[in-house]
């Protein structure tokens, strides 16, 4: 009864986790004009709060506990009740931490960034909006309300893509990120109406319940799952629904950090988290999930090699250590994916909001081939920089190196050849990653003299987001210490509750011996220390530097065009998508839509130019039509009575 009273005072909190950002929303929309640049001190306050609550939900909620309760009835008929609730769980906890802490530190970082944007007041209102359908979805008790939040971000994400959207290549970017999600959506979608004609709901408790009558490996859970998988795809942009992520990074720099860290890209990951006990049923999905995460981990770095956008680099590395996480989802270790998602989410937004301050002190330039020597005017973001680097590096004792080497250790005790690829995706993370940071901000400045008068070090609202993003990427991975530091796992243990079914299907965990453990941390930090050695030794001792695009020859073209993905994508669906179009143009619009518009158009015009002649004005004309008129009529009377009521 206790736990009942306190677990029924953590409501009104929990909902007002999602209604303070909507209420800035809301004050934003009406109110902008009026704000001006109070609107980004207010949409950062409401973040905030929101922030302050899960806080206060995150130590008050009892260990074990959750909270599941619903808002309001929405739809009914029959048997099928699908209400609008909210789930407050340990899984759940961790994502809104994210979701809020990093949000609310890019939201501070963006009022320097964007102070001179006439579209101030929008950027802020927009974003409001996008954390507020990020916390629905982690905070939704049903898949029904987790996809009204995975369309919001969609919608918002096309909005911030597009924000500059007086330049078409903006608007470009958006609709590709729209239409590319949309395509992933649709198997979401799908999975939703399987769920409930066979499970009779779609809330996460009826579905995991009715789920496990059903024999493990059944077509029926396979479908399900990859069809729920192919949404998570287009999320958190996997093989072969990746490409429109580094296209976004046409939006503002903290956008790009908002969609990276803490929302959009690690919606896939956390719904297959959510269902984690409906694809543990589901064998043959997570060998899938598991074949596509090395794949595109392994794919996206070879293509960050020989990027020069200091955010394309950023935006393909992001794609790789995504696919690092759905590897670990694929070998059932859930809360080793999760672990990482964490860790991700302080130094990639450390990282993209420090290249924000890159771009923001070279007056809006971001090829790192006309950077350098940047270390003299930017320090704060040159050492801010380093440790985001150093952590998706996975060097010790940064976050990166614990949750990085989580994963390869787990498919190492599962299979040493997914270990071999994943090991070597790393050292390639660790060598491009180092590039990029070698070239920014050492050796001699390579801008224009006009750039070089400009660099300055960022406002206090950008570096302390900074200063605050870079101490967590120090620290987070203390939360998940390996057991051969000889200390528990918190960061799993506190998610265990969620995950305890799947690891009843699955079986536990395999777990190596400390010495193997210490072998595998020991060959993944030398594997990074030589790879940036490669690096310091191609950029900094011999000074070298990337060639022009012209002069690009061989495999290192094609890496450089990102193997031709889009070109070929282009050539296989947009292309004969524009044929059909015209087709369907000329075929439907054309000879038949306007055919029968311009026949009616062309009866009502010769059937009112005929009946205007009789409008004369001419009185004997009207006085002999009324004569015969009457003629008419009295014959009806006489002749045919029928014919004359008719008339009459």
């Amino acid at each position: 009864m206790d736990n009942f009273i306190e677990l029924t005072k953590l409501m009104t909190p929990a909902i007002l986790i999602p209604l303070f950002p909507l209420l800035g929303f809301l004050l934003i929309t009406l109110f902008g004009k009026t704000l001006k640049k109070g609107s980004g001190w207010l949409a950062s306050a409401m973040i905030l709060a929101s922030f302050i609550c899960t806080v206060y939900i995150f130590v008050n909620l009892p260990e074990g506990q959750s909270l599941n309760f619903t808002v309001f009835e929405w739809i009914k008929w029959g048997d099928i009740n699908l209400a609008f609730g909210l789930l407050i769980d340990p899984l759940s906890l961790v994502m809104l931490l994210v979701v809020t802490g990093v949000g609310f530190l890019i939201h501070l970082y963006s009022i320097g960034y964007m102070h001179s944007d006439e579209g101030f007041s929008r950027f802020f209102l927009q974003m409001n909006l996008f954390i507020f359908f990020m916390l629905l979805l982690v905070m939704g008790n049903s898949y029904l309300v987790m996809f009204i939040g995975w369309e919001g971000v969609g919608l918002c994400s096309y909005l911030l893509i597009g924000f500059w959207f007086k330049k078409d290549a903006f608007n470009d970017a958006a609709k590709k990120a729209f239409i590319m999600n949309r395509i992933g959506d649709l198997g979401f979608l799908i999975g939703m109406f399987f769920m409930l004609f066979y499970f009779g709901g779609l809330d996460f408790t009826s579905v995991m319940i009715a789920a496990q009558t059903h024999e493990k490996g059944s077509a029926l859970l396979v479908t399900i799952t990859l069809l729920l998988f192919i949404g998570a795809m287009g999320k958190s942009a996997q093989i072969p629904l990746y490409t429109w992520l580094p296209d976004a990074m046409a939006g503002p720099t903290p956008v790009s950090a908002l969609i990276h860290a803490a929302t959009m890209v690690t919606a896939g990951i956390y719904m297959i988290c959510r269902s984690n006990i409906l694809f543990a049923l589901a064998p043959f999905t997570l060998d899938f999930v598991l074949i596509i995460g090395v794949a595109t981990s392994l794919f996206a770095a070879i293509i960050g090699l020989k990027q020069n956008d200091i955010k394309k680099v950023l935006a393909y590395s992001t794609v790789s250590q995504l696919g690092l996480m759905f590897a670990a989802l694929g070998l059932g270790v859930f809360s080793s994916g999760m672990f990482h998602v964490v860790t991700h989410a302080f130094f990639k937004a450390l990282l993209f909001l420090g290249a924000g301050s890159v771009i923001h002190a070279m007056s809006g330039a971001q090829d790192i081939r006309n950077m350098g020597g940047l270390s003299k005017y930017i320090k704060i973001t040159y050492i801010t920089f380093l440790i985001g680097t150093l952590a998706i590096s996975g060097i010790f004792p940064f976050a990166g190196f614990f949750s990085k080497d989580e994963i390869l250790a787990q498919s190492f005790a599962n299979h040493k050849l997914i270990w071999g690829i994943l090991s070597f995706s790393s050292m390639l993370t660790a060598f491009y990653m180092f590039r990029l940071y070698f070239l920014t901000f050492n050796t001699q400045f390579r801008g224009t003299d006009e750039q070089k008068h400009h660099l300055h070090e960022s406002p206090a609202t950008m570096t302390i987001p900074l200063i605050l993003l870079a101490a967590l990427s120090v620290v987070g991975g203390f939360m998940g210490l390996p057991a051969a530091f000889g200390s528990a796992h918190v960061f799993s243990r506190y998610l265990s509750p969620v995950f305890e079914g799947s690891v009843s299907i699955m079986g536990a965990e395999h777990h190596l011996n400390h010495a193997t453990e210490w072998v595998l941390m020991g060959i993944a930090t030398l594997a990074a220390i030589v790879s940036i050695i490669v690096a310091y030794n191609i950029y900094i001792s011999k000074k070298g530097l990337p060639e022009p695009d012209a002069e690009v020859k061989g495999f290192a073209k094609w890496v450089g065009n990102k193997f031709y993905v889009d070109e070929l994508f282009d050539m296989i669906f947009v292309r004969p998508l524009m044929v059909m179009s015209d087709i369907f143009f000329v075929l439907v619009d054309k000879l038949i839509i306007d055919l029968f518009v311009n026949a009616a158009a062309w009866v009502v015009g010769f059937t009112g130019r005929t009946i205007r002649l009789v409008q004369t004005g001419n009185t004997g004309f009207y006085i002999f039509a009324m004569v015969i008129s009457i003629m008419v009529l009295l014959y009806c009377q006489l002749v045919d009575p029928y014919l004359y009521v008719y008339f009459k």
